[in-house]
């Protein structure tokens, strides 16, 4: 199995040891071990409200992380660039960490950078976070640039030229219409759902799921429920309380070191599971309808996981995966169209883009 998204790498700054099992993390390596994940790729978030210089040092600090906690577990994990080292990998009893950028700012309007961030690890961009930036407009804003920036074109030439997945979660509608057409290599969306069924704005369309299936690419699957129904969106008792929660969550980011804090956050990570939450079958029904519109061969999973608030009722962490297969076998779905939905489209498509970028240079 390959996720396509966590946000781990944030979590590995606030002094958390992944290589033991964290009982309030989404992801460890144990975890990842027991849940059969062969390969993840780790996210490396910046806020939309970070000025440019700051996150691009949070985002090396991340990726110096990301190394550290790989180096520090040489049992576990190795590092991947490529879906061939991440056979390797699996062949020698390993997991394998790849590592995404979400959110262009660190960047910072330079396609040396982006070049830079390429060669330290970095196999896909997610262009924009929840708010325009210099690339591209946001499903959260979307006002700045009506699609992608002049200098966002030049960015997807370049993403196409050095085999760089462009994805395409968190962008405007007209961001991902422009990226459609003027991508020459696929392009993937890797932690979105379906708007068909939850009518938030960062999902995707039937029209969106059938363009990223006829553009040969990718969308993974999101866990957090807010994405899942809205129904649990719209709760008013569960938006306090998911209001409060972010405020709790902040204090904790902000001083990771203090004790206080952090149990304050765990107390409330307990509340959080105390709530009604979308499951597995909710998951399934999005994974049935993107299948419906993009085809077996162009949807995966990517959770979201350590980055979202609160996870599925039955899915509360990497480890209990397995009940996503079983609930898909349910529905008649055979073993090899799971294999494809539990990462062999993932890997198939980073292959795909690879050797359109060989046959661009």
């Amino acid at each position: 199995m390959y996720d396509s998204h966590a946000d781990t790498p944030s979590q590995l700054l606030r002094l958390r040891n992944i290589g033991i099992d964290n009982s309030y993390a989404h992801v460890d390596f144990p975890k990842l071990r027991r849940g059969g994940v062969d390969g993840s790729f780790f996210a490396l978030y910046t806020p939309a409200e970070m000025a440019p210089d700051a996150a691009t040092r949070y985002a090396l600090q991340m990726i110096s992380a990301v190394y550290d906690a790989v180096d520090q577990n040489p049992d576990y994990a190795a590092l991947a660039f490529s879906p061939e080292e991440a056979a390797r990998n699996k062949a020698d009893g390993l997991i394998s960490i790849f590592m995404g950028m979400e959110n262009g700012s660190p960047i910072q309007e330079s396609l040396p950078l982006l070049r830079t961030f390429y060669r330290l690890g970095v196999s896909y961009l997610t262009l924009t976070h929840n708010g325009d930036n210099a690339i591209a407009d946001s499903a959260a804003e979307g006002r700045k640039w009506g699609g992608l920036s002049p200098f966002g074109r030049e960015v997807v030439a370049e993403m196409n030229a050095l085999g760089m997945m462009i994805d395409l979660s968190h962008a405007a509608d007209t961001t991902f219409w422009d990226c459609i057409k003027l991508s020459k290599a696929p392009v993937i969306a890797s932690h979105s759902c379906c708007r068909a069924l939850c009518s938030h704005r960062r999902n995707l369309t039937d029209e969106m799921l059938q363009a990223l299936g006829e553009k040969d690419g990718y969308v993974g699957i999101n866990f957090y429920p807010a994405f899942i129904s809205d129904a649990f969106a719209s709760s008013k008792e569960d938006s306090d309380l998911m209001d409060l929660a972010e405020k709790v969550e902040a204090e904790w980011i902000a001083a990771p070191a203090d004790k206080e804090k952090i149990d304050a956050w765990h107390r409330m990570q307990d509340r959080l599971l105390e709530m009604w939450r979308p499951g597995v079958k909710e998951i399934v029904n999005h994974i049935d309808h993107a299948v419906k519109y993009a085809g077996i061969d162009h949807v995966g999973i990517g959770t979201d996981f350590d980055g979202i608030l609160v996870p599925p009722q039955g899915l509360e962490d990497v480890s209990k995966m397995e009940v996503l297969w079983a609930e898909m076998r349910r529905r008649g779905y055979s073993e090899s169209d799971i294999v494809k939905v539990a990462g062999a489209n993932l890997m198939a498509v980073y292959d795909r883009i690879i050797k359109c970028s060989e046959l661009e240079s």
